[in-house]
């Protein structure tokens, strides 16, 4: 299980987020014949900025979803600094994050692929554009998102808060230690969520969702956030091997 992008691209290697697409983890045995072992694999998760979004489109793509705007507000954990490493973060943001708009347009494609003869084929859409920027906070990555749905399918605001309220993935119905019981939170405050009050949510395992309201030029704009170092690294990590575990690709010997 690994957090470097080296393979996320590879054909044949899951890149998983446990309550998305638990199903992609069928490729395994493709992999495991082109390299001719028997236990041996890779698995990797996706760059950690897409979780304080992608995860809250998921259980709308039943209605469409065209296109979306992100702009991401990344912690400085992302980079594997400190305040004290990175005294220039100080009082500062940096529009630029070399690499990060590019997975983060591209990344959710895959996940919301299919596999197909012993390869994981990308989804060819929504269409993602993105800015992201590495902020002042220690850890947590923010999202501002727009969202466009095909028309004639926009659900209405309390669908899809609705939607979000009931989401269970795969790492909910096998009650994975690391799994959170509520997997997205909606804050009605129109406040939050706020980096320092919400990304421990559940063990930092939670997305948090606020600010859900009409667009001027998309059909709607809200406000996600993740912990970037536990759902979005190393405990989400240790969620995809409780899955791999669950579902017979880890045994013991």
């Amino acid at each position: 299980m690994s957090n470097n992008s080296a393979h996320r691209w590879t054909e044949d290697v899951p890149m998983v987020v446990p309550e998305m697409n638990p199903e992609h983890l069928e490729v395994i045995a493709a992999q495991r014949k082109r390299l001719g072992t028997q236990r041996g694999f890779i698995a990797v998760k996706s760059n950690c900025s897409i979780q304080s979004y992608a995860p809250a489109f998921h259980p709308l793509m039943k209605y469409g979803i065209e296109r979306a705007l992100v702009c991401t507000y990344q912690a400085i954990s992302g980079a594997g600094k400190t305040f004290e490493r990175w005294p220039e973060m100080v009082d500062n943001v940096i529009p630029y994050i070399g690499g990060e708009e590019e997975k983060s347009e591209q990344e959710p494609l895959k996940i919301w692929g299919h596999v197909e003869n012993g390869k994981i084929v990308n989804a060819a859409g929504p269409a993602i554009t993105a800015q992201c920027f590495r902020v002042a906070c220690l850890d947590g990555h923010m999202a501002a998102v727009f969202v466009k749905f095909q028309e004639g399918k926009k659900p209405s605001m309390e669908q899809i808060k609705a939607d979000w309220a009931s989401f269970k993935g795969r790492a909910q119905e096998l009650e994975l230690p690391s799994a959170p019981k509520q997997f997205l939170h909606y804050f009605e405050e129109p406040d939050r969520p706020q980096t320092r009050l919400d990304r421990d949510l559940e063990g930092g395992m939670a997305i948090s969702l606020g600010r859900l309201r009409p667009d001027s030029q998309y059909d709607y704009k809200f406000v996600g956030l993740s912990h970037n170092t536990l759902r979005g690294a190393a405990g989400g990590a240790v969620l995809l091997a409780e899955l791999l575990c669950a579902e017979g690709y880890i045994q013991a010997k």
